[in-house]
């Protein structure tokens, strides 16, 4: 039985148009919905044991929300040319995935899709960490020092506008279609909101699943203000890159402190408009810090998920 046929055995042709149809068409709501939905589920199981308002973790998670704002308008743009790309790739039939054997069969052509594209994203957040000015954009998501749900929207509009312009570029490399890439986008929003989460898997299980997947005691590593482990754990929903490459680290969670020693913030947190010039800027002048790794680090939950 060719391979194909055998990874697509369990899927009737009519399931898989059904899927493939769906992803095509695919509303942006959908997407929007999804990682609403995925950050209040994490955020009720970050603060499930306490239900009183906590009127400094509120401000933080809003301040983080304000970068949709201003992130949605560069999305939009760039969006647009993304588009445009898919259609000259599906019209030219463009890419190394289109090559493969089999590419044809949509199952194929998926696994293909993602663990290529997984790769490359992977490649783009090493350069984000090893060229200066880059850094400069994506320190203002790892200078936060409360690390929970919220701060998978805390992205500088200019590294907003970085990304999907390499997007554009693994996109072209990969050859994908517009479904797979949207299927993909799907499972790696779930997957980014997750890592991100102030909660720790149980060790035995973190073990199994860190060896394949990105989990949150992975990544919080990557959020340790300080190196070698800041520039560790690059994976974005596969952990495979960082063990290949040898840039996979773990941390115990109380020795962890979340944000950046180079960029700290005052313990009330950055104001947003700090946040928007800050890679423009050398960091937050001495007399405007408040600030301790032990008042501004915040703990990581030790519970397990259930």
């Amino acid at each position: 039985m060719p391979i194909a046929s055998h990874l697509g055995g369990s899927l009737t042709p009519n399931c898989m148009f059904s899927i493939t149809n769906y992803f095509a068409h695919v509303p942006d709501s959908h997407r929007i919905g999804l990682l609403l939905l995925t950050i209040g589920l994490f955020w009720h199981l970050e603060n499930r044991q306490s239900w009183r308002l906590d009127f400094r973790r509120w401000r933080h998670a809003l301040t983080n929300a304000r970068f949709t704002l201003v992130d949605g308008l560069v999305q939009l743009l760039l969006g647009f040319a993304l588009l445009r790309e898919l259609d000259w790739i599906e019209f030219h039939n463009w890419g190394l995935v289109r090559q493969l054997p089999f590419a044809n069969q949509p199952v194929v052509h998926f696994i293909a899709v993602f663990v290529v594209l997984d790769f490359l994203e992977y490649l783009y957040h090493v350069v984000m960490h090893r060229y200066g000015y880059l850094w400069r954009f994506h320190a203002v998501h790892h200078a936060d020092p409360h690390v929970d749900v919220s701060t998978v929207l805390r992205e500088h509009p200019g590294e907003t506008f970085i990304r999907l312009t390499f997007l554009l570029v693994w996109v072209f490399i990969s050859g994908s279609t517009f479904w797979a890439l949207m299927a993909r986008q799907f499972i790696q929003i779930v997957a980014n909101v997750a890592a991100h989460a102030n909660y720790r898997l149980p060790e035995r299980l973190d073990r199994i699943l860190s060896f394949v997947l990105v989990t949150p005691n992975v990544h919080h590593v990557h959020h340790h203000h300080q190196l070698p482990y800041t520039d560790s754990n690059y994976g974005d929903v596969l952990s495979i890159w960082d063990r290949l490459f040898g840039t996979f680290y773990t941390l115990p969670a109380n020795e962890l402190v979340f944000g950046l020693d180079t960029h700290p913030e005052p313990a009330d947190g950055a104001s947003f408009q700090h946040l928007l010039q800050q890679p423009f800027q050398d960091g937050i002048p001495e007399e405007e810090l408040d600030w301790a790794p032990e008042v501004n680090a915040q703990p990581v939950s030790t519970e397990p998920l259930r």
